[in-house]
């Protein structure tokens, strides 16, 4: 029986970048070698050119899929807050501890940063500055956060300290001594946001 072409290529895509995430995830992007990936996905360097062009877009197709699992345990726990502000803090600060993950810290702060340039500039950056650019929205409209805000440049610079604090305990000897240090420095940094009573 003939599967539809669309089940193929969603299966061959699929291999390759399981493949590849183990092999980045493990020996890192300098060491992984294409063939060693193809071979053990029991495909060709052609599949890999036809779907991902190269080596650095099937690292571009490892880090949407990573990312796209940390946004849902982001969420998972961000949704258990009892506030709105609890919400956004919790979102940022599981975001960076998800940074002591050795597959995360690998790929997404280290390689990625390296191999792709500025994470402020990957696809999935603008849905990220978007989404807490109206959640600041919101906690504007509540009182919550001072009125004088502009909830736009606020997100980016945010979104680009937790990126920063991410990178940091993933390039650290002492990932989590560095991340209870740079969670606490963001926790501050959140704060100096809020309306004083």
């Amino acid at each position: 029986m003939h599967r539809p072409r669309k089940e193929m290529i969603a299966e061959t895509r699929a291999k390759l970048i399981a493949a590849a995430r183990h092999a980045f995830g493990t020996i890192g992007y300098a060491e992984a070698s294409m063939d060693d990936f193809t071979a053990s996905a029991g495909l060709t360097r052609g599949a890999l050119y036809h779907h991902f062009g190269d080596k650095k877009g099937l690292l571009q197709a490892v880090i949407a899929e990573i990312d796209g699992e940390m946004a849902v345990r982001v969420n998972e726990v961000a949704s258990k807050a009892p506030t709105r502000w609890q919400h956004f803090v919790d979102e940022c600060t599981t975001y960076i501890e998800l940074a002591l993950e050795p597959e995360i810290q690998r790929i997404m702060f280290r390689d990625g940063p390296a191999v792709l340039g500025d994470p402020a500039q990957w696809p999935n950056a603008s849905a990220c500055t978007a989404s807490m650019t109206d959640h600041l929205t919101a906690l504007q409209d509540e009182g919550v956060v001072v009125a004088d805000l502009d909830p736009e440049t606020a997100a980016r610079l945010i979104n680009g300290a937790s990126s920063q604090a991410a990178q940091r305990i993933a390039n650290s000897k002492d990932p989590e001594a560095t991340s209870k240090k740079a969670i606490a420095a963001f926790k501050q940094l959140l704060e100096g946001l809020r309306k004083k009573p």
